[in-house]
């Protein structure tokens, strides 16, 4: 292709990405969300609020504007406004905004229906609105709501819309495709037609998912003349959503010679921050994101890619700042297992191999997905060593439930081969074990890990004897997570406390001098609960 222009990357995580269901990010979330963007992930823009919602969404716009002035970004904080002159203006203005993503009807059936107005009263509102921004220093980027529809129902409508639009001094006119509803075929067609009547306009494209085309009807867009492009982190937005970040970047880079300002190697950590702020849970199976998407299960995978990387392609993890990991189960063999044996520095004779798989595939075939954290333990059951150490364990519990009284556990804890003993009461039973082991850590003057997350997973088919995984994220001045598997929910969270309880002996421990350091270091290492998991959330 040659040389060719850059692709603006426009995100509106903060503001048609908040249109989720259940999705409200705090004021100070939405700083922290907008300083990665342009900071980190460098987008190129980013939408940050709609005009008029609430003063608290003025707040914050407020900070994500005070903060990008000092940092001299505030052309590349955008708000949306509606055609209300001088409303939405004034507000803007207030938040302390310098551009306005002003939303105006694309199609003549929105015209007719939802402002009940004739086309020149609507085109004179317009460019009422424009002058007045403009006035107050405030620059103007123009929507056509609803674009989709028109270029579908009301061509002509549409396109004397842009024409007018292409004489008031706007910095760009953007199409979304409002209900998600085009194919790739017609993105095609309706782009290429307007930017060849209008090549000395900037076009943004912005994508909806309904139909799962949206990153499809983005690379039409791109190769047919748009010169920027809207987008959401892991897809967030109204129904089906946005056209997701990460995919977006991916394609661009890797079926284009467009240029990019964005910095993928940032995708992965700007995800998962946006995960535990949305409250909205990453599909495994979500391309560049996904917790599986880098993931081989199949032993022949791992074998091939043992000899000539046969199943890499260019999406290599690396790229998104994550690492290429090979699944541990029943249908994994033995080239899965030793591509995780290397990954822990571990290298086992053919005996001790053919033991570590046979485990394993017993472990898969009772339901429990076996993971690289769980190597060790497998590793040291099987050989009957003791190189891998568990220095603190839960040595016994009575944990009670009853109607109308809170529940209640009496645990005995060892540590470092001292035993404890506490008892408590809690509003469930695993806050019962954690208030009581809070008691135990405060008599040995240590202190325990703020729980961040807590994720439950009950494997598909609804027997009473599935397993329960649970999830714990941890922050001890570093996230991490841990996992425990068991039949019964509380247990699984106690098994996943447990593990924790030895990953921060080891950090304190490392911490504690060279010596110590050392040695606990190389413990560490082998022990990925802290690797992997850690690696992963640290990036």
């Amino acid at each position: 292709m040659g040389y060719q222009r850059k692709i603006e990357i426009m995100d509106t995580t903060l503001r048609d990405g908040e249109q989720t269901s259940g999705v409200a990010f705090l004021p100070s979330e939405k700083l922290q969300i907008a300083k990665l963007l342009l900071e980190e992930l460098r987008v190129d823009r980013i939408e940050v609020a709609s005009a008029r919602v609430s003063e608290g969404e003025k707040e914050g716009v407020k900070k994500i504007t005070q903060w990008a002035a000092e940092k001299g970004y505030l052309d590349r904080v955008e708000v949306l406004g509606f055609v209300d002159t001088p409303a939405s203006v004034d507000w803007i203005e207030e938040a302390g905004g310098k551009v306005m993503n002003l939303l105006t009807k694309g199609s003549l059936n929105h015209l007719t229906h939802q402002l009940r107005k004739s086309q020149q009263e609507h085109f004179e509102d317009i460019i009422g609105c424009v002058g007045y921004a403009r006035s107050k220093g405030i620059s103007v980027n123009v929507y056509l709501e609803d674009w989709s529809n028109g270029m579908r129902n009301s061509m002509d409508y549409t396109l004397d819309l842009i024409a007018m639009l292409t004489k008031l001094q706007v910095r760009r006119i953007m199409l979304p495709d409002t209900l998600g509803l085009l194919n790739p075929r017609e993105v095609s067609h309706f782009v290429k037609l307007i930017t060849t009547e209008f090549p000395d306009t900037h076009f943004d494209f912005h994508a909806h998912n309904d139909y799962d085309l949206s990153v499809a009807n983005v690379l039409e867009a791109i190769y047919n003349g748009v010169s920027g492009i809207h987008t959401t982190v892991n897809g967030l937005g109204e129904r089906a959503g946005n056209a997701p970040l990460e995919s977006v970047i991916a394609v661009i880079k890797d079926f284009t010679d467009f240029r990019l300002s964005v910095k993928e190697n940032k995708i992965y950590r700007v995800s998962k921050l946006v995960e535990q702020f949305s409250g909205q849970h990453i599909p495994a199976n979500k391309p560049v994101v996904g917790e599986n998407v880098f993931t081989q299960t199949a032993g022949i995978h791992a074998d091939g890619d043992n000899k000539k990387n046969l199943y890499f392609n260019d999406l290599l993890p690396e790229r998104f700042g994550r690492q290429r990991k090979y699944a541990l189960g029943k249908t994994s063999g033995k080239a899965n297992i030793v591509k995780n044996l290397q990954e822990l520095g571990i290298s086992l004779e053919p005996d001790e191999l053919a033991k570590v798989t046979q485990k394993i595939i017993e472990l898969g075939d009772k339901k429990e997905r076996v993971t690289t954290e769980d190597l060790p333990y497998i590793i040291s059951d099987v050989l009957q060593n003791n190189s891998i150490s568990h220095n603190i364990f839960i040595e016994g519990y009575n944990l009670s439930h009853s109607k109308g009284l809170r529940p209640t556990v009496q645990l005995k804890m060892n540590i470092n081969g001292e035993s404890y003993e506490e008892g408590s009461s809690g509003d469930g039973q695993y806050d019962a074990f954690m208030k009581a082991l809070s008691k135990i850590y405060k008599s040995i003057h240590k202190e325990l890990p703020k729980l961040t997350n807590y994720h439950v997973t009950i494997p598909p088919g609804g027997k009473t004897d599935a397993f329960v995984e649970t999830v714990i994220t941890w922050d001890y001045g570093r996230i991490f997570k841990t996992k425990g598997l068991d039949s019964d929910q509380t247990v699984a969270a106690l098994k996943a406390t447990e593990k924790m309880l030895n990953i921060i002996d080891k950090i304190d421990l490392g911490n504690a001098g060279p010596e110590v350091a050392k040695e606990s270091n190389s413990d560490i290492e082998k022990q990925t609960l802290y690797g992997n998991e850690y690696r992963t959330a640290a990036g």
